[in-house]
């Protein structure tokens, strides 16, 4: 059973607490909309949090908080980084269910919602992102949902299904760099199947890269917790950031799991959802080494 109950966190007097015994979630509603806090009851948060920013509202510019949030696609500022600092409306549709609705962006005219959904039992969660089309002309965007990961883990994601040559002649996914991305990096691994990329707040200089699976996922070690997020993308349409589903971040701070639906051109009033679902599981162990065997290991019976 599935209990939603009115709470103050993190310095905040309006969050929700969302829980079904085994996980629970904080979403706030003084900004937003945010899910900051994804756990086994009582259990650490997979999600960063960053303490000289909780419990803040009303700031002028965007604070990065930690948690989970919905930005647009493909990255522009200050369009992309538009604030969520104001008080975000709140609906229960059902015993599981909760939804926060921002109110428009002015820099954007977007308005953003997430509907929140966690199973009766286990520890999935299914999160719908909308973004809405506010203004009087059309706009071109996609949803993009980053997941701000605790310090101190790895992110792991999967290559579509491999091949062998001559059978397989044509290219089978991009692997999209950014400006400031070097895989000669200590904190990257690639193998055959998986790219991995690890947060070390020794390494703090911004790390990404990208790839389109139409089985998306993202994963993230933390200790013995294995945070996963999956979703289904459309190899028939076309997506931001030269073809990605996916696009995974580190800095000195965080790593970020982010996963981007297709560009949608919007009429005034329409909107896109794009969905992930998430799983948390205890007890994971780790690889030692990042070899295709040992993240099969990991993560495959999830998959």
């Amino acid at each position: 059973m599935v209990t939603i109950e009115k709470t103050a966190w993190g310095g905040w007097p309006n969050c929700y607490r969302l829980s079904n015994g085994e996980v629970e979630l904080i979403v706030t509603t003084d900004v937003g909309p945010r899910i900051m806090r994804y756990a086994f009851v009582g259990g650490p948060n997979v999600f960063l949090e960053i303490p000289a920013e909780l419990g803040g509202s009303g700031e002028p510019d965007f604070r990065p908080r930690g948690g989970h949030r919905l930005w647009c696609a493909p990255e522009q500022y200050p369009l992309s980084w538009a604030p969520d600092n104001v008080p975000v409306e709140v609906r229960v549709p059902g015993g599981n269910t909760i939804e926060l609705a921002a109110p428009p962006e002015p820099l954007s005219g977007l308005r953003k919602t997430l509907l929140i959904r966690l199973a009766s039992v286990g520890t999935s969660v299914m999160v719908l992102h909308r973004l809405e089309n506010t203004l009087a002309w059309n706009i071109e965007t996609a949803a993009w949902t980053l997941s701000m990961m605790a310090a101190g883990g790895a992110g792991i994601s999967g290559f579509p299904p491999r091949g062998t040559h001559p059978e397989m002649l044509a290219p089978k996914n991009p692997l999209v760099m950014w400006a400031f991305t070097d895989f000669s990096d200590p904190r990257w691994t690639l193998t055959k199947k998986y790219v991995v990329l690890r947060q070390d707040a020794a390494h703090p200089s911004p790390m990404k890269t990208g790839l389109f699976n139409e089985k998306t996922w993202g994963a993230y070690l933390l200790g013995d917790h294995l945070f996963l997020k999956q979703y289904a993308a459309n190899p028939a349409v076309r997506y931001p950031d030269m073809g990605c589903s996916f696009e995974i971040f580190a800095n000195g701070t965080t790593l970020e799991l982010e996963t981007l639906g297709p560009l949608t051109t919007l009429a005034p009033g329409a909107s896109l959802e794009h969905g992930e679902r998430w799983t948390l599981v205890r007890g994971a162990g780790h690889p030692g080494k990042w070899t295709d065997a040992a993240v099969d290991r990991l993560v495959g019976r999830l998959l």
